[in-house]
């Protein structure tokens, strides 16, 4: 294996030198081929011999010049190799020297090792500093950051190594192992059938793996080494991943994949995680072989995945010669995909009875594969979840199962293909909001130009078979739902909606563009059809709480029944100089919002991103309360607007609860503490003064919301409900102090919490009328 040494030191240029040496050496071959074809060949096809010896001359003859021609084919592709070698070579060790630079810029010295260390020296005269000991605890993370940065480095130059080795050895017909006591190993010739691609031998040398796993063997540790060598280092290379993925077609992909899966999870256990990496790299070399080119307009900008454009540009690629394995590769798993096979994580599910030994189908295995690759293009997720949508419209039980994939047992394996598929897609927000996005202006009644997630909000996901006893009669019982039913769709729509890949908060700001905000906005009013948004499905709620969060400003705007809002009935996605927002009727964002908050720490989330934006709100008040204190009266009005709604909200999940309710409201005490300011980095425009007014606001806020319940449980109607909103009155007090008002004296601050009470009230038993608790 090379070291840090070997990368750094190692001049490059030889490689090139000898590519033009074996060059000259092709021609010298090619001017003996043209001597041997007009001085030696034709002694035996002159006339001049007789007899035997003609045939046997002319044969020898024949041989050797096709030797001669296979050495020239052979010099050329040792050319061809040790220049492809050095092109990679020459990226992947600036790669490392680059690492290495960027680790002295962050103040690193790296050794001939390639350790990347801090020199503490430096800093020594400051040890005594309060904040020392977390200064040195993030230098040494630094450091080990860089270290393993650099590693990485070097181990791509060595896997590429490895590869151009394997190709020369290949391309000069050298043979190694077993191949050295096969018939006719004695005799050596030059290789004709030699190719200047390092790719395609790595692909071959993969395939060969392939094929002893196909054929139900298993690989030695060195084999699986080398095979996980190879995909890691060309996955991503077309030539690699297409040539591989060619040779095996759909159909023994998903054998291969299937095959995998059982000697990971059931044949061959304890070596689990390297079969896992086979797989990984697997999937990665799928993202490869299927990656649709980026298109970009005439002035070379890139056009977006989903617009008219881009798919003006597909079109005309897929008649090209480049889209030809893309196009027979999908053509081939649409027939592939339907199929059923035999893997054992379907096949053992039940053992014994009904269901035993049952079959899996194409997509199961594919989809599950997809999920352990990464970097699919948003085209092909596309197609593929368009096939298999496609499948199951002509069968709606194509995927039906005996026995429940959920979990941490059996959840890898993609017995929802199409869900599946919906939950890579939420790792890329441009996959999905690209899929997801209804559009505007369609010829349906609800003027959708793309059904998808309409499609997918009311597909049928009962795909468990079910089997029941009568006495001793076992009879076919009604299907049903597994426990990770619609997870992949609540994936894609937070990742749609927000621009953010799903569960992460990397990129949020709050911001959204036209289609980002259609997906939510028409996600509220699906679920809302029949005023349903209340129940929305266990595993879509907390996506799409996290996806709610990131649309505070919307939502606060909408419960404090902004003028540019049609917050009675909602109207068409509102845009600004902002961007995009949700527009939306009151009582459906009430529904919404209650229906993904039965998990408190979703609540929690959401509760507190209204109050960033109350604070926010009033720290942008006037200095001076203005004609009739309007200036601080309407913000403080608007304080208490949404937390009015999201009290009733919390009292409602409490009531219903029942039994649960102590239980269910201490938990969203303890992750409000736990939460703070946190959504405030997902928001946008939410200023300093809205954070200190948060850090200093002491008053637990969920106890609002347990007194809230208790009196709605005692009171005969909402017109004898008090207040119970110091949560607003906390906020309102805290921007008191900071503007230097004594906010128990001040008759305008008590002002504020009067105005702040009064609407409080009203936005609170508006959302009981809403929520059926008038």
């Amino acid at each position: 294996m090379l070291t840090y040494q070997d990368v750094v030191t190692t001049k490059l240029e030889p490689l090139t030198t000898a590519a033009g040496k074996w060059d000259d050496m092709a021609k010298a071959f090619k001017d003996v081929e043209d001597l041997y074809k007009s001085q030696v060949q034709p002694v035996a096809e002159d006339g001049g011999w007789q007899g035997i010896a003609v045939g046997s001359a002319s044969a020898q003859f024949k041989a050797t010049r096709a030797q001669l021609q296979g050495a020239q084919t052979e010099s050329k592709a040792i050319a061809s190799l040790l220049r492809d070698a050095h092109t990679q070579f020459v990226t992947l060790c600036k790669a490392v020297t680059d690492m290495v630079a960027k680790a002295g810029e962050d103040g690193m010295t790296v050794d001939a090792k390639g350790e990347a260390s801090y020199d503490f020296s430096k800093t020594a005269k400051y040890h005594n500093d309060p904040d020392y000991q977390e200064f040195v605890r993030k230098r040494i993370e630094a450091e080990e950051t860089w270290t393993r940065r650099i590693k990485e480095a070097v181990k791509a130059v060595d896997d590429a190594d490895q590869g151009a080795q394997l190709a020369l050895t290949k391309a000069a017909g050298v043979k190694t192992g077993l191949e050295k006591i096969l018939p006719g190993s004695a005799q050596h010739g030059f290789n004709s059938a030699a190719v200047g691609d390092i790719e395609i031998y790595e692909a071959r040398e993969a395939k060969s793996y392939a094929d002893k796993v196909l054929d139900g063997g298993k690989l030695s540790a060195e084999d699986r080494a080398n095979w996980q060598r190879l995909n890691r280092d060309n996955a991503d290379n077309k030539v690699y991943s297409q040539t591989l993925l060619n040779s095996l077609g759909p159909e023994n992909t998903i054998k291969l994949e299937n095959r995998l899966t059982d000697l990971g999870h059931f044949d061959d256990t304890g070596n689990r995680k390297d079969y896992q990496a086979l797989e990984r790299g697997l999937g990665n070399t799928l993202a490869g072989a299927t990656r649709v080119p980026e298109f970009k307009d005439a002035d070379g900008k890139p056009i977006a995945y989903g617009s008219k454009g881009y798919q003006e540009k597909l079109d005309a690629w897929k008649k090209s010669g480049d889209a030809t394995f893309y196009n027979d590769w999908r053509e081939g798993m649409q027939k592939a995909g339907v199929k059923q096979y035999d893997v054992d994580v379907a096949g053992e599910k039940i053992s014994v009875g009904t269901g035993h030994g049952q079959q899996a189908r194409g997509y199961q295995s594919l989809v599950t594969l997809m999920q352990q690759g990464d970097g699919y293009s948003p085209q092909f997720l596309a197609d593929v979840t368009d096939d298999m949508i496609a499948a199951e419209r002509k069968d709606k039980n194509v995927w039906d199962l005996h026995g429940s994939f959920a979990g941490k047992d059996d959840g890898w394996f993609a017995n929802d293909p199409v869900d599946g598929a919906l939950q890579v897609m939420g790792r890329d927000p441009v996959a999905s909001t690209g899929y997801l996005d209804p559009g505007a202006g369609g010829a349906d009644a609800e003027h959708r130009p793309n059904d998808r997630l309409k499609y997918l909000m009311d597909r049928d996901t009962d795909i468990v078979n079910n089997m029941g006893w009568r006495g001793n009669i076992e009879y076919t019982a009604s299907d049903s739902r597994d426990g990770d039913d619609r997870a992949g769709l609540g994936a894609a729509i937070e990742a749609a909606s927000t621009g953010s890949p799903a569960g992460s908060d990397s990129g949020r700001d709050g911001t959204h563009t036209v289609e980002q905000t259609r997906v939510m906005q028409d996600t509220i009013n699906l679920l809302d059809r029949g005023d349903g948004a209340e129940s929305v499905p266990h595993n879509m709620q907390t996506p799409l709480a996290r996806a709610m969060a990131d649309y505070a400003p919307d939502t606060h705007n909408t419960f404090a029944q902004e003028a540019n809002h049609d917050w009675e009935s909602g109207g068409d996605v509102r845009t600004d100089k902002d961007g995009a927002h949700l527009n939306v009727g009151q009582d459906s964002l009430t529904r919404m919002l209650r229906g993904v908050a039965e998990d408190p720490k979703d609540f929690a989330m959401l509760y507190e991103a209204e109050r960033a934006q109350a604070a926010d709100g009033l720290g942008r008040a006037p200095d001076s309360p203005g004609h009739g204190t309007e200036n601080w009266d309407v913000p403080a009005r608007r304080t208490a607007t949404g937390l009015g709604a999201f009290n009733a909200i919390g009292a409602d999940i409490i009531l219903d609860e029942r039994d649960d309710r102590k239980a269910w409201a201490d938990d969203v005490a303890r992750y409000s503490y736990h939460l703070g300011g946190t959504p405030l980095t997902m928001i946008p425009g939410v200023g300093d003064t809205a954070q200190r007014m948060l850090d200093a606001a002491t008053y637990e806020w969920s106890k609002d919301i347990k007194a809230e319940a208790d009196q709605i449980a005692k009171a005969e109607t909402t017109k004898d409900l008090m207040a119970k909103n110091h949560a607003s009155h906390d906020l309102i007090n805290q921007w008191a102090a900071g503007q230097g008002k004594d906010y128990v004296k001040d008759t305008a601050v008590i002002n504020m919490r009067d105005e702040a009470s009064q609407s409080y009230i009203t936005s609170r038993t508006t959302a009981l009328s809403v929520l059926g608790r008038d």
